[in-house]
Parts: C-alpha cells; structure tokens; sequence
C-alpha cells in the first residue's frame, strides 16, 4: 500500500489540513500519516484560535514515521512560521523524502492569516526548491512572487516565476479567479 504524509495544521471542523488529507488519501487506497504542526480552533464560521505545535516535534513527528514505516510521498499545507517552515524542509531533507507536494497555506477560507509574514522567504528558499509539485492559489502565488495575479495570463506569468524558484511543477489554482465558478 502506497505511504503519504500529509504534514499540516489540525482543523477541527473535518474540512481542511490533517482531516481532509487522511480522507483523501484512505478513499484513494493510500496509508496516511500526519505531522501536525498548528492546532485550529475552527469550524464552518470561521477560525478563532490557533496554536502552534513546537518545530522540534513536528521534525520528530516526521523522522519517527519515515524512520520506521516509510514515506513514499508527502504533502505540506499549514506551516505558520519561519521555524516550522525551516524543520519541516530539514526533517525532509533528511528523510529523502522526493515526492512532495507544497500547498502553501497563506489565509484560511474565511481570510484568518495561517502563515506569518516572517515565514514566507523561508517558503520560497528552503521549501519550495523541494517541492516536485507547487499548488499556491491566487493570492498565495502573488505574495510569493510579488506580482499581480488575477487573471489567467497572470496565472501563467507567475507560475513560471514560481518554476524559477525550484519547482518541478507548479498549479496555481483559480478559484479566487474573477468569474471562476465550482463545476457542476
């Protein structure tokens, strides 16, 4: 059975971070794992709290599975701050983990800031350059570039930007898109 990790923040209404990755990856036949790295108090309405867990234990947390079950692929989401960003690249790094997706959760659904400002540089050098698959959406793409993007060609222009940064690949999603709307 294939091995993912998703290493992300706890949401505690079941729609996002840890929860929402451990479903998708049981429906899709996988084993999941988690590094939790934020505790979130939330639920439909909104976000009112959050507690970080400490860099240290969320390095643990990932060294202990891939020490001892394996990880055949990862996924990031919440990181926070500067220093979870950076243990999380190092415990990475460490584990030869290669197959990693970065989703870089900027601002909940409900626009509750969920990374610091201080953590973004260390997102685009530490993280980034090892992501095989980068998935910012609108506004996180811009603030990682520092350009505009709010139009398809935009889209275009700053995943390549992105790509630049280390990437192998890079989505950026439009459901911030003017227009956009959810399929039927």
């Amino acid at each position: 059975m294939p091995r993912a990790l998703t290493i992300a923040g706890s949401d505690s209404g079941g729609g996002a971070g840890i929860q929402a990755d451990l479903k998708t990856f049981a429906a899709l036949g996988v084993w999941g794992m988690s590094a939790i790295t934020s505790i979130t108090v939330q639920n439909t309405c909104g976000v009112t709290g959050v507690a970080d867990v400490p860099a240290e234990i969320v390095a643990a947390q990932i060294r202990a599975v891939a020490d001892d079950i394996g990880v055949d692929a990862a996924k990031t989401g919440m990181l926070s701050s500067r220093e979870i960003v950076e243990a999380v690249a190092d415990a990475i790094e460490a584990a030869g983990i290669r197959q990693l997706v970065v989703d870089p959760v900027f601002v909940s659904k409900h626009g509750h800031a969920l990374l610091r400002e201080d953590a973004i540089d260390s997102l685009r050098t530490r993280l980034i350059p090892l992501a095989q698959v980068l998935m910012p959406n609108l506004p996180e793409a811009a603030a990682l570039t520092g350009l505009e993007v709010t139009t398809v060609d935009q889209m275009r222009t700053a995943g390549e930007a992105l790509l630049r940064l280390g990437a192998g690949a890079v989505v950026v999603k439009g459901g911030h898109l003017d227009g956009a709307r959810a399929p039927a």
